[in-house]
This record gives structure tokens, C-alpha cells and sequence, in this order.
């Protein structure tokens, strides 16, 4: 488990997570499986977003899920247009398409410029898990 969930998971009275998909990277082209539960989950996001229920939607990595073809970029732009007003949506992931970029009020790009895996150092408690 990932240490940000773990931290997270310290505060359930005040943020929902909710997990989609198999749990492991796709290296590879996705299956049909993989595309329905993408596309389920996002049909259950936008369903929560529409609640009112929440002021702030984290959709972590859905940028590398619609640039390897798990989504749609489209099925994402049509959500982003029905964002209601007073909701934060934040959308996540490299490679993320222009689209996206061009309707977003915020664009933040973060690039790794060295990284301490590439000496070997493998992940730490805390920090990746």
C-alpha cells in the first residue's frame, strides 16, 4: 500500500478513497477488462462529483489512463464539462492531452530531474510505500 493512502486512511470522517482497477501497472496494451472497469469507475466519479456530497475530486493518474487508451480522452472532457460550480476537480498523470490542458483553469507541470532510484536506492517507508 502506498503511503499516502496510508495516511489518508488516518482521516475517514473527512476523505473518501476510492481505488479502481486491478491494482497493478499495465505494461502493455490494455484488454477490454481494463477499459470497462476505467470506464466504470469513471462513470461512478462523475455520479459522486454530481452528489454534492464533495468539494473536492482527486482523479490521480487519469492523464496516463486516457494516453494508454484505458479512457477515452473524450469521456473525460464530456465529465470536466459537467463539473458543478463550487466543485474542485483535479486531474493527475503525465502525458496529459491538450484538450485537457486547454479547458483546465490550472496547469502545473512537475518533471523529475533526478531521482535517487536510478543509484539504486530502492522505495522508502513512508515516502513511495
Amino acid at each position: 500500500e502506498y503511503s499516502e493512502l496510508k495516511a489518508l486512511k488516518r482521516f475517514p470522517d473527512l476523505i473518501a478513497v476510492k481505488q479502481y482497477g486491478q491494482g497493478c501497472f499495465i505494461r502493455k496494451a490494455p484488454c477490454e477488462e481494463d477499459k470497462r472497469m476505467a470506464s466504470s469507475a469513471l462513470e461512478e466519479v462523475e455520479k459522486i462529483m454530481l452528489s454534492g456530497d464533495y468539494q473536492v475530486i482527486i482523479l490521480d493518474e487519469i492523464n496516463i489512463a486516457t494516453y494508454f487508451s484505458l479512457l477515452p480522452a473524450e469521456r473525460l472532457l464530456e465529465m470536466i464539462e459537467k463539473k458543478p460550480v463550487g466543485v474542485e476537480l483535479v486531474i493527475t498523470g503525465r502525458k496529459a492531452d491538450s484538450r485537457v490542458m486547454e479547458i483546465a483553469d490550472l496547469v502545473t507541470e512537475m518533471r523529475e530531474v533526478k531521482h535517487y532510484y536510478q543509484k539504486g536506492v530502492e522505495a522508502r517507508e513512508g515516502i513511495e510505500k
